[in-house]
Order: structure tokens, then sequence, then C-alpha cells
């Protein structure tokens, strides 16, 4: 079975993120959406908040999962009898930190493979910061996100 696990923070889940998600789902068998704790980046959302959001976003995927973690993403791959890590590559900039990754992932557990998707072309600007700064400055963002993440970020920055 070829499980690729999708990492990140997802802090919000974006149009863009689902349109990788969507397409992973299907190249592979299973796509783990690996929601990240990332302390160090202070997230907007609590982690259960991101959670929820993304299960309930693939809820229509019949073969995605959705998990959180916060070890080393290798370890969690292992757990997951994953072997393949999906990445998004919106432009040439995300390139270089990207491959840095890959390397750094290879030299950690060698059986494991990256692959890259680029989004759609509408969804190539979307990041998840560029919404929460237009959401916290209360910003149209219903065609960057879900509806409900749209109704998650309204109620956390005005209410």
């Amino acid at each position: 079975m070829n499980i690729a696990v999708y990492p990140g923070t997802f802090d919000p889940i974006t149009n863009g993120h689902f349109d990788l998600i969507e397409r992973g789902s299907r190249l592979f068998d299973k796509v783990v959406i690996a929601i990240s704790a990332s302390p160090g980046k202070n997230p907007a959302l609590a982690l259960e908040t991101r959670i929820t959001l993304a299960r309930e976003i693939t809820s229509g995927l019949g073969n995605v999962a959705v998990i959180g973690f916060s070890g080393l993403l290798t370890d969690m791959m292992d757990e997951q009898g994953a072997r393949i890590i999906l990445r998004g590559l919106r432009a040439a900039s995300d390139f270089e930190y990207e491959l840095q990754l890959a390397n750094m992932y290879r030299a950690q557990a060698p059986e494991l493979e990256s692959v890259f998707l680029t989004p759609a072309v509408e969804n190539s600007y979307i990041s998840s910061t560029i919404v929460r700064e237009i959401a916290k400055l209360g910003g149209d963002i219903t065609g960057l996100v879900h509806p409900r993440v749209a109704e998650t970020l309204k109620s956390q920055y005005h209410t």
C-alpha cells in the first residue's frame, strides 16, 4: 500500500492544501494529513481545531486520514507505515527550502521519498500566513478557504 503523508501546520488549511490533498488521494492508496503541533510557530488555531477543520473538509475523500503529531516526522511516518512525503511547491522560492528538507529526511531515513505537487494556478498564491493576515484585518477570505475555515477564523479574530 502506497501511503503518503502530507505534513504541515495547516494554520489554517487552505484551498491550496485541499487541492494537493485531493490530487494526492488520486495518486496514492492513502493520504495522511499530519498536522504538526508546531508550538515554536505559535499557531493562531489550536491543534484540535486544525485537526477538526481538516477532517471536516476532507470527509468526502475516503482514503484520507487526519492526525496530529508533535515529534519527528520520520518517526511518525514509521508509525503510519508510510514511505512517501507529499509536499507542495507554490513558487521557485519554495524549492530551495523543500529540497533542503527532502535531503534531511533522506539522511534520517533513506527509505523515504519526497513527492512534490504544484497547486492549481488559482491556488498558487495562497498561503496560511496571508489568509490569517487578511482574516485578522476583517478581509474577505471566502475564495481562499473552505466556508468552515472562514467561519472559524472570523470567530477567532472578530468575536
